[in-house]
């Protein structure tokens, strides 16, 4: 059996952030974020890395990034653009927002053969995490069960705005029974956690369990996104902020009867780059961990 494959999420705007945050550099020796997943990776038994990325800065990324792994990891590139796998529909002419997460996985078709984990390029997971992914793809996952990794909720807020994440309901099991995007989270005042919808604040609780992004897949969750993608152009393709997001195809899967998708629950310790104002804390959480030794101070002079 071939060792799992890491798929990165990189072909976002930054439309919040303001700037190319997938290859800035936040390490004591300017390593990306990206890199600190892909070194956990690496140690917890990943044989390969797909980046989705947009065309127009392939170049810029690919300098980052290929010296620093030429010999750790094999690498392959997947290219996201408005137009893929949207044939028979007409594209909004003044539509400039990428399709969303799922969208870009669907992309990899082709590419990606083998159980997968999926991850954001501008998230710090945690060590533990790709521990704990690692051992689902390789003794658990299957076209019949996925896996989603749970953060709690208080570990993954932004104190510089409000945060989207999906929220997960499950069953005494352990198992996903629905997923509900959040777009607009945040800590209130003195009231705990809520989510903001059509100015209405519903509070969640804070070990809520909650989808970074960092999910384990067999192959066959591509196809699903394919044709669940056909469904989404027709219901949401003429607006032009709409996004088809991976929990939301995740979700179907479970609706469908297709399988089970289990929440494993994890205590890692997220953080990431939602806001610029959120990058001195990014540098100062990895200035901790590298003084703790969990990593060395330059990730690739080995």
């Amino acid at each position: 059996m071939s060792a799992p494959t890491l798929v990165i999420l990189a072909a976002g705007m930054a439309s919040r952030y303001g700037s190319m945050k997938q290859t800035e550099g936040f390490g004591p020796s300017g390593e990306t974020i990206m890199e600190y997943s892909i070194y956990d990776a690496i140690r917890a038994g990943f044989g390969k890395v797909v980046f989705i990325i947009r065309a127009d800065f392939a170049e810029a990324f690919k300098a980052v990034l290929e010296p620093k792994l030429k010999g750790k990891i094999e690498i392959a590139y997947v290219y996201q653009s408005l137009d893929q796998f949207t044939e028979g529909f007409s594209v909004p002419q003044e539509r400039s927002k990428p399709w969303g997460t799922a969208h870009a996985l669907l992309c990899t078709k082709g590419v990606v053969n083998e159980p997968f984990a999926v991850i954001n390029a501008d998230d710090y997971y945690g060590q533990e995490a790709f521990v704990q992914a690692y051992t689902f793809l390789t003794t658990a996952c299957s076209e019949k069960e996925y896996c989603i990794l749970g953060y709690e909720l208080s570990n993954t807020l932004s104190e510089n705005g409000t945060v989207s994440r999906g929220v997960c309901n499950l069953d005494a099991a352990g198992y996903l029974t629905a997923i509900n995007e959040r777009t607009k989270i945040y800590r209130k005042d003195g009231d705990g956690i809520v989510f903001e919808e059509e100015g209405v604040e519903t509070p969640l609780q804070e070990d809520t369990r909650v989808s970074m992004n960092f999910m384990c897949f067999a192959p066959g969750f591509i196809d699903l996104c394919a044709s669940e993608f056909k469904l989404f152009l027709e219901r949401e393709g003429q607006a032009l902020k709409s996004e088809f997001y991976i929990p939301f195809v995740a979700g179907r899967f479970k609706a469908l009867n297709l399988g089970a998708v289990k929440v494993i629950p994890t205590n890692a310790k997220w953080f990431g780059v939602t806001y610029k104002e959120d990058a001195p804390g990014v540098k100062a959480s990895i200035d901790a961990l590298v003084d703790a030794k969990v990593y060395p101070t330059n990730l690739w002079s080995n």
